[in-house]
């Protein structure tokens, strides 16, 4: 979690609103949907492999997912002006790992 706020703080994504975050939740909501869907990429991967190799793609996966539980989060804490962020900046910040 602390690598993504520092992402935020450093990039000067940190607009924040006088009156909460605008956006923010819709904002973390596709981050961590970002997460998932790489999670079940995994999952998929996973699915063809054996032994110790999809062992270690299942926690790759599941590792993924609770890093999108924690992102999104983090943004909705920060209560970033979402809407204030231009189109690549929330590109960057759903995107980010």
């Amino acid at each position: 979690m602390q690598p993504l706020l520092k992402l935020i703080a450093g990039a000067g994504f940190l607009a924040l609103a006088a009156c909460g975050g605008k956006g923010d939740d819709k904002l973390g909501d596709q981050a961590q949907e970002a997460m998932e869907n790489r999670a079940d990429a995994m999952d998929a991967m996973a699915d063809n492999m054996s032994g110790t190799a999809e062992d270690m793609m299942q926690a790759k996966a599941d590792a993924t997912r609770e890093a999108g539980d924690a992102k999104e989060e983090a943004i909705d804490d920060s209560d970033i002006n979402a809407d204030a962020l231009s189109n690549a900046q929330k590109s960057e910040i759903i995107n980010a790992m």
